[in-house]
C-alpha cells in the first residue's frame, strides 16, 4: 500500500490504513447511542506509559457493557505497540502521543440493510499531545469550577467504566467553559460531593494527607493510581474517601491527575485560592519529582517548553 508518510496510521478492524481511510458507518451505535468504549495512555519519550495496565482497565470496561472486540488483551496491546511504531517517524524528539483504543457494539441492523459486518467495530490511534495548549496550567495552576451538571449516578451509568458517551462530562465543561475558558470543570456526585471532570481525576491535601474521591463515584485513572503508589512509597498518607467543597476549600494543597498532564497543581477551586497561593505546594511537589523520575520525562518542563509556541 502506498501511504504519504505524513498521515497517521491507525488499526481498523484488522488492518492498519491511514486514519481518512478509517470510516465508520453512521448507523454504528457508538455514533448513534454512545455505545461504545475506549482507554487512553501516552508516551514519555516515545515509549508507552502503562499499557498493560489500560488494557487490563478497557477489558474490564468493556466487560461491564458487554462489549466483545474479538481480539484478547495480548491482541490488543500488540496490535497497539504496532500501531504506535508506524506513526514514531512523525513526532519530533520534544513530543509525545496519546494512544488509544476504542471499540463499538457495532452496526445497528436494519431492515433491507446490505450491510455485511455487524461484529464491532475497532479502532486503535495515536495523536499528538495538546502539549502548547496546556501549559499555561503548569504556570499559573488549573482553576477548577464546579458546575451545576452532577456526574452521572453509579446506578445509572457506572462511571467507572470508560464508556464513549462522555456527554455528562461535556456539558458540565461546556457550561464552566462559558464562564472561564480556562476553567477546568469538576463535578458534584450524587451525593454532594467532588467527583472528577473530563479525563481528569481529583486529590486535596490536608494536614499532610491525600485525599481522592471514592472510586465507586469516578473512574479509575492510571495516573490516579500511580500517584497512590507513589504516595505509599514516599510515605506520604493517601487514601479514597468522601470530599465535599468545605474540604476543596481548606485544603492546603489540590491537583489533578490525568493521561496528558500527569499530575497537575489546582491554584483554585470557584475562584477561591488553594492553601498559601503558591502554585505548586509542596506535597504535590514532591509526587511530581517521583512521578518524573519513574517515567524518565520531566512532563512539567515539556509543557512549560512550549509557552508562547516554542518547538
Amino acid at each position: 500500500m502506498n501511504v504519504l508518510s505524513n498521515e497517521r496510521i491507525c488499526y481498523f478492524n484488522g488492518e492498519y490504513i491511514p486514519e481518512s481511510q478509517a470510516l465508520v458507518p453512521f448507523r454504528d451505535r457508538s455514533f448513534l447511542f454512545g455505545d461504545g468504549a475506549f482507554d487512553m495512555t501516552r508516551t514519555f519519550a516515545h515509549k508507552i506509559f502503562r499499557l498493560e495496565e489500560h488494557i487490563r482497565r478497557f477489558y474490564r470496561s468493556m466487560k461491564a457493557l458487554r462489549l466483545d472486540p474479538g481480539l484478547s488483551p495480548q491482541e490488543m496491546i500488540d496490535i497497539t505497540n504496532t500501531v504506535l511504531e508506524k506513526n514514531l517517524h512523525l513526532l519530533s524528539d520534544n513530543d509525545d502521543y496519546w494512544v488509544g483504543q476504542r471499540v463499538s457494539r457495532g452496526v445497528m441492523k436494519v431492515d433491507g440493510d446490505n450491510w455485511n459486518n455487524y461484529g464491532p467495530n475497532v479502532i486503535i490511534e495515536c495523536l499528538p499531545m495538546p502539549l502548547e495548549d496546556r501549559a499555561h496550567y503548569y504556570r499559573d495552576g488549573v482553576p477548577v469550577v464546579v458546575p451545576s451538571v452532577r456526574r452521572t449516578a453509579p446506578d445509572s451509568v457506572p462511571p467507572r467504566a470508560k464508556a464513549h458517551n462522555y456527554l455528562n462530562l461535556v456539558l458540565a465543561d461546556l457550561e464552566v467553559k462559558a464562564q472561564n475558558p480556562n476553567g477546568w470543570a469538576i463535578l458534584l456526585d450524587c451525593n454532594g460531593n467532588l467527583s472528577e471532570g473530563l479525563g481528569s481525576n481529583l486529590f486535596l491535601v490536608r494536614d499532610g494527607e491525600v485525599l481522592t474521591p471514592q472510586e465507586r463515584y469516578v473512574l479509575p485513572g492510571v495516573s490516579r493510581q500511580t500517584v497512590m503508589e507513589l504516595a505509599g512509597e514516599l510515605g506520604i498518607p493517601a487514601r479514597e474517601c468522601d470530599i465535599d467543597l468545605f474540604d476543596g476549600y481548606n485544603a492546603d494543597e489540590a491537583f489533578i491527575t490525568s493521561t496528558s498532564l500527569c499530575i497537575c497543581p489546582v491554584s483554585s477551586i470557584n475562584g477561591d485560592s488553594i492553601g498559601e497561593g503558591v502554585v505548586i505546594g509542596p506535597i504535590t511537589q514532591k509526587l511530581i519529582d517521583s512521578y518524573v523520575a519513574m517515567v524518565g520525562c520531566d512532563f512539567v518542563q515539556q509543557h512549560l517548553d512550549r509557552l508562547n509556541g516554542s518547538p
